[in-house]
């Protein structure tokens, strides 16, 4: 690997921010998935939970729309959710859905500063009640047009660069956030990928 690339993934994981990951419940087209995956990656979500309660795992993305972004992050792929709210517990203090109900906060009044996982459905039914009952609530985005939704990637970018300005602003991005050892791991996984791919 030379020097310039191993700086460059140095940057990369310096910037990455481990308190804050996306959910996407039973997401049904591979380029959406593959969209998301594309903006966690630019504005440094490692983390990345694919909850499929109702339809088959994905066995691939679209390649077109993720430009190799899965590549670079770390996929979860549960069946149940009781283990997926289980985990993201673990990880993180908080668990947001988007969901157009009366309790809804705007996605601006969100402070996106503490540990956050923030969670989407499907591109027809939305979050299922069971994810959104054991959720802390749900949020919007502010919308005057007569279609009151966007596509779920379009939702994301916009959710996770609202992330990425608080963040920014925080100086969240000013220094490594990561544990060493998850770095490291990373780290080696990243280069041996890389090294894979150029022999």
């Amino acid at each position: 690997m030379t020097p310039e690339r191993k700086a460059r993934l140095e940057a990369v994981l310096s910037h990455r921010q481990p308190d804050i990951t996306i959910v996407l419940e039973n997401v049904f087209d591979p380029h959406n998935i593959s969209a998301v995956m594309r903006t966690c990656d630019a504005i440094g979500v490692q983390d990345i939970y694919i909850l499929n309660t109702r339809i088959p795992r994905h066995k691939k993305w679209g390649s077109r729309s993720s430009s190799s972004a899965a590549k670079w992050l770390t996929i979860h792929q549960l069946d149940n959710l009781d283990a997926c709210v289980t985990e993201l517990r673990k990880q993180y203090k908080r668990i947001l859905t988007t969901h157009l109900s009366s309790d809804a906060v705007s996605l601006h009044a969100i402070d996106f500063t503490e540990s956050i996982a923030l969670v989407f459905g499907n591109e027809h039914a939305g979050v299922s009640d069971e994810l959104r009952a054991v959720a802390d609530g749900n949020f919007i985005i502010p919308q005057v047009g007569i279609i009151r939704s966007l596509n779920i990637s379009v939702a994301c970018a916009v959710t996770l660069y609202e992330a990425f300005r608080q963040k920014n602003n925080a100086g969240q991005y000013d220094q490594a956030r990561m544990g060493e050892e998850r770095y490291q791991k990373l780290m080696d996984e990243w280069r041996g990928w890389k090294e894979g791919q150029e022999s």
